[in-house]
C-alpha cells in the first residue's frame, strides 16, 4: 500500500534547485523509507465528530489523512482525545468521561474501517511491526486528565480502551494540577494530592505521562514524583519563544535527568513569538462580534465559526516556518543532547508553519535537518527512537 513519494519536497525544488538539493530530497526519501516517523499528538478526532471527515481520502480541510501521512512518509500518529476544561462537578464528570469514550468509539471505527491500510497500535512493538506490514499506525492520547474527575479507576479504563499517555492538564487548572495559561493563576502551586494518585496509577499501568500545559511548578512536582521518565507530547523551547506552554532550559535539564523527552510542537505561536498583528485581530474581532460568545452556538454554527475563522488565519496570519523548528530541535540538542527531542505537532488543533502545514510536508523538517548536517542515526531518534526509548522504559516499569 505505501508507495513513499517526494510530492512535498519536490514542490521546493520545481524551479532553480541546485543538485546538492535533488541529492538532499532523494536522501531525505531514502531515510524516511527506513526509519519509523511518529508524530505525538494531533487533534484530528476532532474533525471525526464534527462532520463527515474521511481518514481514507485526501481532504482539503485539516492537516491529517491517510493518503497524507503516506505522502509525508509519517508513519505513525497519536490521535489526541481531547476534551476542554469545563465546570468540575459529579454530573460534568461523567458527562466528559462518556464524551472522551465516544470519540475514543469512533477513532477504533475509523481505524477498523480502513483495517487494510493502519492499524490500532498499543506499544512500540506494534508501531515497527505494522510499518513492516506496509501499513500506518495510530496510537491514542488522551488529552486533559480533566476526563478522569476524581476517579482513579478510569485511568486503566482509558488503557484497557487503548490510550498510552495523559496530558495532565489543558489550559485551566483541574483536579490534577495547575495549568500553565489558566488566567485565575495556580490552585494547588503545582499538582494536588489526587494528581500525586494519578501519577502513581499512571506509572502502575505503564501509561505515559504528558506534562505539556501544565505549569512549571506543577512540571517540577511531576518529576519529583514519577519512577518513569515523562514525555512533553507537543511542547516547545521558552528561550526561543516566550510562550508559558514551553519548556524552559531548567525545565529541559530536570528532563534529562529524569530521562524522558520533549516533542517539539510546531503550533506557530510556540514557536516563534509573534509580533503585533492588528489586521488579522481586526478581522478575528470581527468574527468574534458577528457570532457572539462561541459557547453559546449550536454545533453547526460552532462548525461554520471555525471555517471562517481558519479562513481568515489561512489569509493573514503570518506563520514561522520549518528552519524555526528545526532552531528548537537545535536548541534542545544544544542544551541537554540529541537524545532527548522530538516531534509532536499539534496539527487540527492549531499546529502547522510555513513550509509544514500537513502531514503531506512532514519530510521537509528532515530535509532542514540534513541541511543543518544532522546525521541518519541523529534523524532516527528525533523522529521515534528518544519517543519510544521513553515508551519502552514506561512499560518496563510498570508494576514497580
Amino acid at each position: 500500500m505505501k508507495i513513499y513519494v517526494a510530492a512535498s519536497i519536490a514542490l521546493l525544488f520545481m524551479s532553480g534547485c541546485t543538485d546538492t538539493d535533488r541529492q538532499l530530497a532523494k536522501r531525505t526519501n531514502r531515510i524516511h523509507k527506513d526509519l519509523l516517523s511518529v508524530d505525538t499528538h494531533c487533534d484530528t478526532p476532532l474533525n471525526l465528530m464534527e462532520s463527515d471527515f474521511d481518514l481514507s481520502k485526501k481532504n482539503e480541510e485539516g492537516c491529517v489523512d491517510f493518503p497524507r501521512m503516506v505522502e509525508g512518509g509519517l508513519d505513525a500518529e497519536f490521535f489526541a482525545v481531547f476534551l476542554a476544561q469545563g465546570p468540575r462537578n459529579d454530573l460534568t464528570y461523567d458527562d466528559v468521561f462518556k464524551e472522551a469514550v465516544r470519540i475514543i468509539d469512533t477513532v477504533h471505527k475509523n481505524i477498523e474501517r480502513n483495517s487494510s491500510i493502519v492499524q490500532l497500535a498499543l506499544t512500540p512493538d506494534d508501531a515497527y511491526r505494522i510499518k513492516k506490514e506496509d501499513k500506518l499506525a495510530i496510537f491514542i492520547g488522551i488529552e486533559n486528565g480533566y476526563v478522569l474527575g476524581k476517579n482513579l479507576s478510569r485511568i486503566k479504563e482509558f488503557y484497557d480502551m487503548g490510550a498510552r499517555y495523559i496530558t495532565l492538564c489543558h489550559s485551566g487548572n483541574n483536579d490534577i494540577c495547575d495549568s500553565s495559561s489558566d488566567p485565575k493563576g495556580p490552585e494547588y502551586d503545582g499538582i494536588s494530592h489526587f494528581g500525586a494518585d494519578v501519577i502513581k496509577e499512571m506509572n502502575r499501568l505503564g501509561m505515559m505521562i504528558d506534562v505539556s500545559h501544565m505549569s512549571d511548578k506543577s512540571f517540577y512536582d511531576v518529576i519529583d514524583e514519577t519512577i518513569a521518565p515523562v514525555i512533553a507530547s507537543h511542547s516547545s523551547c521558552r528561550a526561543l519563544c516566550s510562550s508559558p506552554r514551553n519548556l524552559n532550559d531548567d525545565m529541559l535539564q530536570a528532563l534529562k535527568s529524569n530521562g524522558g523527552v520533549i516533542q517539539i510542537c510546531i503550533l506557530s505561536r510556540y514557536i516563534k513569538t509573534p509580533e503585533p498583528d492588528p489586521v488579522l485581530e481586526s478581522k478575528l474581532e470581527e468574527l468574534k462580534n458577528k457570532y457572539g460568545e462561541i459557547n453559546n452556538l449550536s454545533e453547526e454554527q460552532k462548525e461554520l465559526y471555525h471555517a471562517e475563522r481558519g479562513e481568515i488565519q489561512k489569509k493573514f496570519k503570518k506563520l514561522a516556518n520549518v528552519s524555526d523548528v528545526v532552531d528548537h530541535i537545535d536548541h534542545v540538542v544544544q542544551v541537554i543532547g540529541i537524545d532527548y527531542v522530538g516531534i509532536g505537532t499539534d496539527f487540527d488543533g492549531g499546529g502547522g508553519v510555513d513550509g509544514c502545514r500537513s502531514v503531506a510536508e512532514m519530510k521537509n523538517i528532515t530535509l532542514e535537518l540534513l541541511r543543518r548536517g544532522y546525521s541518519k542515526q541523529d534523524i532516527e531518534k528525533i523522529w521515534s527512537g528518544n519517543f519510544m526509548r521513553v515508551f519502552r522504559e514506561v512499560e518496563k516499569l510498570a508494576g514497580k
